[in-house]
């Protein structure tokens, strides 16, 4: 067995157990590698892809001694699934009895083999409704789905489901093995001082939280791949709407665009808005970021003041400078929350 190996495993946790185990447990995993991550409540996944050299052992042999070690230490039995990725891992320990293990090897063969005949609600992502739907088709199985073409999944459910179901239908993940995972969602609020109907001030709110959530994200190093705009109304109620980015994106520019965007599909009139909250979600390492690239040579001129006010901020400090457009007769609404800042020329949205 070549490639990755990643392993997931499922611990038979007591009730009433020492509140110290999963750290005590964690420590023991990490003996054998150091990429480990928790799962609450009682599973873990480790990626055991450079451990197999230094321990000398194969796949299975490696998976037999961590359960081994779990046992003996802590009297916890274990299931165990070890794969090529995260998702066939926690599909074939999900099947698999206390104190076994089922390995699968990284080959085409060897994934189909396992996959194909499996319940497609088995898939992640794949819930009662898209299983209906799928079997009003006729597609009961992986196998059905993985004979399918992408474009057909992405009519039936969409082109953001349809693209993954084809992909996991096809035994692919790409979800890596975070030790110290980063939060999937962030998120920011504005309050008014008092019910407020001008959507001028709402949509200073929203530059100055798009202007928070951007820096946050480039300061944890991290990318958005879509926005959730809730409204708070003065009679209790809220309105909530979310919108995917045309890019994955840490930049308050973009992110600022997608959130006006938003606002104005709520179609507000004369609404009064006690508070607005703005949530990135779907985050992601900023490494992983792609771009697309345009003619338009004033499109980069944004980002370059962005990345010269974030070097201002981290050695002066986030009041240093802020969106003219939050200077306009009051310190900018985010001042009452949170130090930030970018200096940029007068208008709403940040250039």
């Amino acid at each position: 067995m070549s490639g990755r190996h990643i392993l997931h495993l499922r611990f038979h946790v007591p009730a009433g157990h020492d509140a110290d185990l999963p750290k005590r447990l964690r420590r023991l995993l990490e003996d054998i590698t150091p990429r480990v991550q928790m799962i609450e409540p009682d599973s873990a996944a480790l990626n055991l892809t450079g451990a197999i050299p230094y321990w000398k052992r194969d796949a299975r042999g490696l998976t037999e001694v961590v359960q081994l070690r779990a046992l003996a230490h802590f009297g916890l039995r274990s299931s165990a699934g070890c794969a090529p990725n995260r998702m066939l891992a926690a599909m074939a320990c999900a099947l698999t009895p206390p104190v076994q293990r089922t390995v699968i090897d990284d080959s085409p063969e060897a994934i189909a083999t396992f996959l194909h005949p499996r319940p497609v609600r088995e898939l992640p992502g794949v819930g009662a409704k898209i299983a209906a739907t799928l079997g009003e088709y006729g597609l009961h199985t992986v196998g059905d789905v993985a004979d399918v073409p992408q474009l057909t999944l992405q009519r039936l459910l969409g082109a953001r489901a349809g693209r993954a179901l084809h992909e996991h239908a096809q035994g692919r993940d790409t979800t890596i093995v975070e030790p110290a995972p980063a939060p999937k969602t962030i998120s920011t609020e504005h309050h008014f001082a008092r019910d407020e109907l001008d959507p001028a001030q709402h949509r200073r709110a929203l530059l100055a939280l798009t202007d928070d959530l951007g820096a946050r994200l480039r300061h944890t190093g991290q990318i958005a791949s879509g926005l959730t705009c809730t409204i708070h109304y003065a009679d209790q109620s809220s309105t909530r709407r979310s919108r995917a980015l045309p890019e994955a994106s840490q930049h308050t520019v973009l992110l600022a665009r997608a959130a006006y965007a938003v606002y104005e599909s709520l179609g507000l009139q004369r609404a009064r808005v006690r508070s607005i909250a703005l949530r990135a979600d779907a985050l992601r390492p900023d490494d992983r970021a792609t771009r697309q690239l345009t003619l338009d040579g004033g499109d980069d001129k944004p980002l370059a003041i962005e990345a010269v006010a974030d070097r201002a901020r981290a050695r002066y400090g986030h009041q240093v400078l802020y969106p003219a457009a939050l200077a306009i007769s009051s310190p900018p609404p985010s001042a009452r929350r949170r130090d930030r800042a970018v200096s940029q020329r007068a208008g709403e949205e940040p250039v």
